[in-house]
């Protein structure tokens, strides 16, 4: 009977230590588990992370690239605007946010991938923009390589062409002398007081030249103050000089005939502007040329 007791002990003792073992195993298989399961996760939060910040560098570099970007072009200024507030904005986002998964990882990286984009374009549209003027300028001079050797032919023709209109323009202009400005009183008298000056009288002679044209011409005259005001009635007061249009002070119409020709032009002084004390410019034009220069000098 002890005997049976003993086996029955020896029995229950060996199920007990077969659980403990089991139970053992099983906890060392958990705690491995645990281990491994959290040293995954680790490596996956330092994962996400280490994207995060490279998504906020990103972020930072494109803001800052949007600085550089200058443009006079109000339009394209204020898509700058908007857009780098949509990069400061997304930057503010990713840093606020503490915890991030990878789909919202994913998101971030598509919507800085369009960023980019949308700078990139700025940068080649900007870049259009500011070499726009000069290819315009520059195309004048390029010749186009397909028409090279033609071109080159016909531009030598037209520089002889034009070197003989410039030479017989200069032959025909209007040629003046005996040039002077002098300023009159009340009486038509030369003062040289700006307090008594009521008119400016230019007085010349066109030299005779018989390759001019003959017929009515306009002689402008512009008379320019010692502050480098010029002396005009009316911004209306136009003509062409070259490719611009520009003021003058006074103009009288004349019949040239090819012969020397006497020319009075006057200025009166009423209204603005006022006459002050230094010296005076006055410059001749007609036909597009400058035909003449002057001086006075008011006390």
């Amino acid at each position: 009977m002890n005997n049976e007791i003993n086996t029955g002990t020896k029995k229950k003792d060996l199920r007990n230590n077969i659980i403990v073992i089991a139970l053992s195993v099983i906890l060392v298989v958990v705690v491995v588990l645990y281990f491994l399961q959290n040293r995954e996760h680790k490596s996956i939060v330092s994962e996400i992370n280490t994207e995060k910040d490279s998504i906020q560098f990103e972020l930072t570099q494109i803001a800052s690239s949007y600085d550089s970007l200058k443009t006079e072009n109000d339009t394209i200024n204020e898509q700058l605007f908007v857009a780098q507030a949509k990069v400061k904005d997304l930057l503010l986002e990713v840093e606020q946010t503490k915890k991030v998964s990878y789909s919202k990882i994913s998101d971030y990286q598509k919507q800085v991938s369009t960023l980019r984009g949308i700078m990139r374009d700025f940068v080649v549209q900007i870049d259009s923009l500011n070499r726009r003027n000069e290819q315009l300028m520059a195309e004048n001079l390029e010749v186009k390589q397909q028409y090279k050797q033609v071109e080159q032919k016909n531009q030598q023709l037209n520089q002889e062409k034009e070197r003989l209109q410039q030479n017989l323009k200069r032959a025909s202009m209007l040629k003046t002398r005996d040039l002077m400005a002098e300023p009159i009183n009340s009486r038509s008298k030369v003062t040289k007081f700006a307090r008594r000056a009521e008119k400016i009288q230019i007085y010349f002679v066109l030299g005779q030249n018989v390759a001019t044209e003959r017929g009515a011409k306009n002689i402008y005259a512009r008379i320019m103050r010692p502050d480098q005001l010029l002396m005009s009635k009316s911004e209306d007061n136009l003509f062409q000089f070259e490719d611009l249009k520009i003021q003058y002070s006074a103009m009288r119409e004349v019949v040239y005939e090819g012969k020397d020709l006497p020319v009075a032009i006057f200025w009166d002084n009423t209204g603005e502007p006022e006459l002050m004390t230094g010296t005076y410019t006055v410059n001749l034009f007609a036909d597009g040329f400058e035909i003449g220069e002057t001086t006075f000098t008011l006390q």
